[in-house]
């Protein structure tokens, strides 16, 4: 990884937004299990709360720059999993194994390229490449950051040092295919590495206990050198995300022949079906809120507003839609420190790419409640 990684950007990963379907509602108060959290630079900063909205700030123009002041970051290839850091973001791009830094643009910041701080060998044939990023929970000393990628012959979680050097392996061995390699890696406690592995295209993997693929998998202090997984939970079909669900539980995307489905994982490592897409709108990242979830949808072309009920976190009303058909294909998901859930675009790769793709977007609520314009 290069050593910019350590200079570039200088703030903690930030974790607390809410999105609530229905009347979609944004603050800061999903919880996190971490006393503190990670930070880029060396030290923890509290994340700033923006002084103008994206439409009050003047608007620079030239070669990709979106004139759509939500959005973050232009002319990316097909980017997966992000991170949101200070005013910006770390982004993978799928394909190419890059993993960039972006920054907002606005008319006292003139547009600067996207800053690579790390490049990651991956297949990205396919739907494979590297998934998805998370930091270590003790980023500001040991300066790792951990990848689910895919190589020439399995998918696996690797991690990175901000010192530079070749990924280290960390878990190995989950099947590959032609397709269903996307997976998720995300924290269940500062040293517990829950990981989302897909089914590589044999639906069998999922319900095999000899096989990783098709899994829900607990890495314990994965940097200890003895990783060794535990199967929390199985049946997954194409791996879509896994993300904190505020409390202490996880909620998990995956797609199967049949429909998409968003999943609860109980701490009791109880996975249940929350609520189903027979329309199989392409479930990609997720991002907990403090009433539900917001999903990433790649043929729906929207991000899913989905409430839940607190208590049993089941769902019994249709996830609103919002930013439907205005970016194209979303895959990547994530809170960010402005209030706000920001997604990553697949067009280069999935779908009809237009001048500025990939993109990363900023979608705040919609205004009016549920179905009202964006």
């Amino acid at each position: 990884m290069s050593s910019v990684f350590a200079g570039r950007v200088a703030i903690g990963l930030a974790l607390g937004t809410v999105l609530v379907a229905g009347c979609a509602r944004f603050d800061e108060s999903a919880s996190s299990p971490f006393t503190t959290e990670p930070s880029l630079g060396g030290s923890n900063v509290e994340p700033k709360k923006p002084q103008e909205s994206p439409s009050q700030v003047p608007r620079p123009t030239g070669p990709c720059i979106d004139p759509d002041p939500n959005v973050i970051a232009t002319c990316l290839d097909s980017a997966a999993g992000l991170i949101p850091v200070g005013d910006g973001a770390l982004v993978a791009e799928r394909r190419t194994g890059r993993i960039l830094q972006v920054t907002p643009v606005d008319a006292s910041t003139p547009q600067e390229p996207a800053v690579e701080v790390a490049r990651v060998p991956v297949d990205g044939s396919g739907d494979g490449g590297i998934s998805d990023i998370v930091l270590s929970p003790t980023f500001g000393e040991d300066g790792l950051m951990y990848a689910y990628i895919t190589t020439g012959s399995d998918n696996r979680v690797v991690r990175l040092s901000r010192n530079g050097g070749a990924p280290k392996e960390i878990l190995t061995g989950i099947p590959k295919g032609a397709s269903g390699n996307r997976g998720a890696i995300e924290w269940a406690t500062p040293t517990q590495l829950l990981v989302l592995t897909g089914d590589a295209g044999n639906p069998g993997s999922a319900a095999d206990p000899g096989s990783l693929g098709g899994k829900v998998l607990r890495l314990e202090s994965p940097s200890s050198g003895v990783n060794t997984p535990q199967v929390v939970a199985s049946g997954i079909g194409t791996a879509g995300d896994i993300c904190r669900d505020g409390k202490d539980g996880m909620w998990v995307t995956d797609r199967t022949a049949a429909e998409d489905r968003l999943q609860h994982l109980g701490t009791d490592g109880a996975l249940t079906v929350s609520w189903t897409w027979p329309d199989r709108p392409g479930v990609g990242g997720c991002t907990a809120t403090g009433d539900g979830v917001a999903v990433a949808l790649g043929e729906g072309k929207a991000l899913a507003a989905v409430a839940a009920d607190p208590n049993t976190f089941a769902v019994t009303t249709a996830p609103a839609l919002i930013a439907q058909d205005k970016y194209g294909k979303l895959l990547g998901a994530t809170a960010s420190p402005d209030g706000s859930v920001w997604v990553t675009t697949t067009n280069k790769a999935d779908g009809t790419p237009g001048e500025f793709d990939d993109r990363v977007v900023r979608i705040p609520p919609p205004q009016g409640g549920a179905g009202g314009p964006d």
